[in-house]
């Protein structure tokens, strides 16, 4: 099934306005740091070797990008022709194709910010990761909860008020701990490097039978805590694996090919900023190899924490990120559709299209295979290291 990746299906609805910026790989070179400017892929590489020095090297980069364009950012391709290109299993390895857009960066995550995928968290811990058994513990405790914990403020006294009230009732749980209580989930979602970028095979474990993508806008943030864009992400998540334990997170989370960024990073100017952020809805289409059909949303302005507080909450005095980060922000939408059967909700099949959208930053399409089946990652910091040093960019 091709992805049908294009310029028009891909860019942000005011792309034309937009300071796009992102990675790809150009064959007989390596990696190279690209921005997107009237229909084309322009190489910065005269400004900054990577995206992580790019964010920390201008309080501004979308006007050192601009600056860049007007003077000394040559165009390698057509975006069109990089984009049709970046589909993985129709591509031409020697011509360009996308990366993630980031490098350096530490990629991290913030789980369980919105409730109801809150809600979804408790019900995999109350079903120990079995699917057959989601719907009936769904049921019971939304008998209990409904939808009070909608207007709670995490670590607030009414937070507070409910834990005890949980606790009481024998539903407290360590996801309703980070949900509503003052520390925020924040976890280490993939190795540098390791992200994929769109058109890519995304990857879930063989051994998984209930999993699905998780569509979440990703922060791209500078060592010195200062949020200067965002990207698209799909947090690929294994339900079964993380409701048996909490402590198989990084077994749930990381597998290669699990995490997914771009197309680009849309960089924070007078046109697009935190404050549109707080505004987007992510869209999610599952598309199978079957005819199944799965359509969901996620609106960033039900999170239950502020984005700029997850920010907050990863990088300070105990935490520094001397590379920057990318901050994956969660989701609200946990689906549900039964696929197989009644009761036995959603799961990935290998062959699925995954297309995660939103106006303000484009399309993320990707193809789900299993882990061991997608490109290895080969590619790590010493790679990189030894590339740049070898066009002289260090």
């Amino acid at each position: 099934m091709p992805l049908n990746l294009s310029t028009s299906s891909s860019l942000p609805r005011d792309a034309e306005r937009a300071t796009l910026v992102g990675r790809i790989w150009q064959p007989g070179v390596g990696p190279v740091l690209v921005a997107v400017h009237e229909g084309g892929l322009h190489d910065l590489s005269t400004l900054a070797s990577t995206m992580s020095e790019l964010l920390e090297g201008d309080a501004q980069p979308a006007e050192a990008v601009r600056r860049a364009l007007m003077t000394n950012a040559p165009r390698i391709a057509t975006l069109d022709a990089v984009l049709a290109n970046s589909d993985e299993t129709a591509r031409d390895e020697s011509k360009p194709w996308l990366l993630a857009p980031c490098d350096l960066q530490a990629i991290k995550a913030s789980g369980v910010t919105f409730v109801a995928s809150l809600l979804e968290r408790v019900i995999e811990e109350q079903a120990r990761g079995d699917a057959s058994k989601a719907e009936a513990t769904r049921a019971a405790i939304g008998d209990v909860l409904g939808d009070n914990l909608a207007d709670i403020v995490p670590g607030s006294p009414e937070a507070a008020k409910v834990k005890d009230v949980l606790i009481a009732q024998g539903l407290w749980s360590q996801y309703l701990e980070v949900g509503i209580g003052p520390d925020a989930e924040i976890f280490t979602k993939a190795p540098v490097l390791a992200a994929v970028g769109t058109g890519a095979d995304v990857g879930i474990h063989s051994g998984s039978v209930w999993n699905n993508p998780e569509p979440e806008v990703v922060l791209a943030v500078n060592s010195r805590g200062q949020t200067l864009g965002a990207a698209l992400g799909n947090d690929v998540n294994l339900r079964d694996f993380e409701g048996r334990s909490a402590l198989l997170l990084g077994k749930a989370k990381d597998n290669n090919a699990s995490c997914a960024i771009g197309p680009f990073v849309r960089l924070f100017d007078a046109h697009f900023g935190i404050a549109d952020v707080r505004r987007i809805t992510v869209g999610l289409e599952v598309t199978g190899p079957e005819g199944f059909r799965l359509e969901g949303s996620s609106s960033l302005s039900k999170i239950s924490r502020d984005p700029l507080d997850l920010v907050a909450q990863t990088v300070g005095i105990h935490h520094a990120y001397p590379d920057g980060f990318m901050l994956f922000l969660g989701t609200m939408f946990a689906p549900t559709q039964d696929r197989h059967g009644p009761g036995q909700g959603f799961t990935h099949v290998v062959g699925d299209s995954v297309r995660i959208a939103a106006p303000e930053l484009g399309a993320l399409v990707n193809r789900v295979v299993h882990a061991d089946q997608a490109p290895r990652w080969t590619f790590g910091i010493g790679a990189l290291m030894r590339n740049l040093a070898g066009r002289g960019l260090l």
